[in-house]
């Protein structure tokens, strides 16, 4: 396949909305015939909300927190999106991930636009009782704009079911007489949470990828059994995604979490060392194990590196050296659009987090069915709806890649081909129009108004 010319280490641009956009523009250029004043409406988000106040901590004192609420796109429905709590917060960060909850709650046919939030806050250096406060007044002030069928948020980074309860219980004080159990997903099960949600980000990573295989993408290894598997993050994604590929047959030979990482060829017991790290803080230091650090863990030779971490950890520097036959993206944005090209020059294709780690917006959006009929559903049922509505995305992904690939669908020429672009674009890519042509159709069917 031919790039706009091979990046070089170290001369990459890692700013979150800077790396949306090239994404964007990488899927804009196969997509014809859309009006410029919806190119710039896809760009922009329809509204961001900045909020600071204070909040009295344990010890006394006073301090001023702020946060953010990102709605990027409303053509499908209400904006859908976790809020994480982390010091390094930003607003482009919070901006870029609306966006990519945009494209993926299209890919997946939800009835959602994409939206997200963030509190600039460390919850390792705060009390329970100090992030019930932070929480409850941050609903406060977003009391207008988030709602059932407005803004619904859920769980993401060091949130968590019981933030979302906090959430749930202050929205409803402040809107009493509705049924408000909507106005957030991901909550404990025994305050209208679905069974399935805790998981649902793991498994679907492995139905996923299962589909994926059993279409050809890797002509000689159509199934997970027997595969060796590398897990980078072992929070919820990642534990639970190791569980699961470690039931399909597969031999999960490392997994890191923020530490450092462990490494047995024979293959780890993903529920040994989950409780190795709850009794020990970190899964260095297992016995019979060989200590790694994450940078060398990215490199291992593998079939399957899982990225269930944070963004941009396969980048141009690292790229070149990567070794597993297939990458498989459980975080958000883990690999840049630089080492994107890096890894199909390699011919290492990439399961892009757009379809990959769709399973929790999807229970999300059960979740939310249930609560608006006032049901229940069980786990099983649940986990079989996921599994076919992930099956459905892949195929539709992966049928569409393959017209561009067998020459079915024009490709571009080299003349069209944007800086750092593909004639014949790679998977996140495809991914990405399909879904940007679905949200731009929405848009022209409801009517430009007034």
């Amino acid at each position: 396949m031919s790039t706009g010319g091979m990046p070089r280490a170290g001369t990459e641009d890692l700013d979150p909305v800077r790396i949306s956009e090239q994404q964007f523009e990488r899927a804009l250029c196969h997509i014809r015939g859309i009006k410029r004043g919806l190119i710039d409406f896809l760009r922009k988000p329809k509204r961001v909300t900045v909020v600071n106040f204070p909040i009295e901590l344990d010890d006394g004192s006073v301090e001023s927190f702020r946060g953010y609420r990102v709605v990027h796109n409303r053509v499908f429905g209400p904006g859908k999106g976790g809020i994480r709590f982390h010091p390094d917060v930003t607003m482009d960060e919070v901006i870029f991930l609306a966006k990519l909850m945009t494209w993926k709650c299209a890919l997946v046919n939800l009835p959602f636009g994409g939206a997200k939030g963030g509190e600039v806050c460390d919850p390792k250096k705060l009390s329970e009782k100090e992030l019930r406060r932070i929480s409850r007044r941050f609903t406060s002030e977003l009391y207008d704009v988030i709602g059932p069928h407005k803004d619904i948020p859920a769980p993401d980074l060091y949130s968590n079911e019981q933030t979302m309860a906090w959430i749930f219980d202050t929205y409803d004080v402040l809107h009493p007489g509705y049924n408000n159990r909507p106005v957030v997903t991901g909550k404990p099960v025994e305050m209208g949470g679905s069974y399935g949600r805790r998981e649902a980000t793991g498994t679907g990573c492995m139905y996923a990828t299962r589909r994926f295989l059993s279409r050809g993408l890797i002509p000689d290894r159509q199934e997970i059994a027997g595969a060796s598997v590398v897990v980078q993050g072992f929070g919820d994604v990642g534990l639970v995604a190791a569980k699961a590929f470690a039931r399909e047959g597969a031999r999960v030979v490392a997994i890191s979490d923020s530490k450092g990482g462990i490494y047995r060829e024979e293959g780890l017991d993903p529920g040994a060392v989950e409780a190795f790290k709850a009794e020990h803080g970190t899964v260095v230091g297992m016995a019979d194990t060989l200590t790694i650090t994450n940078a060398e863990l990215l490199e291992l030779q593998c079939d399957i590196l899982l990225l269930a971490a944070l963004e941009n950890q396969i980048n141009a520097s690292n790229a070149g050296n990567i070794n597993a036959r297939l990458v498989v993206e459980g975080a958000n944005g883990p690999t840049t659009p630089q080492a994107d090209l890096i890894l199909v020059e390699r011919g290492i294709p990439v399961l892009p987090d757009i379809v990959v780690n769709a399973g929790g917006v999807t229970v999300s959006y059960y979740e939310w069915l249930q609560n608006q009929a006032n049901e229940q559903w069980d786990y099983e049922r649940v986990m079989a709806r996921l599994r076919d509505r992930m099956d459905a995305v892949v195929d539709d992904v992966f049928d569409r890649w393959q017209s561009f690939v067998v020459g079915e669908e024009e490709a571009l020429t080299e003349k069209e081909l944007p800086e750092g672009g593909l004639v014949v674009p790679d998977i996140r890519t495809v991914a990405l129009i399909i879904a940007i042509e679905r949200v731009t159709r929405a848009t022209l069917m409801r009517g430009i108004w007034p």
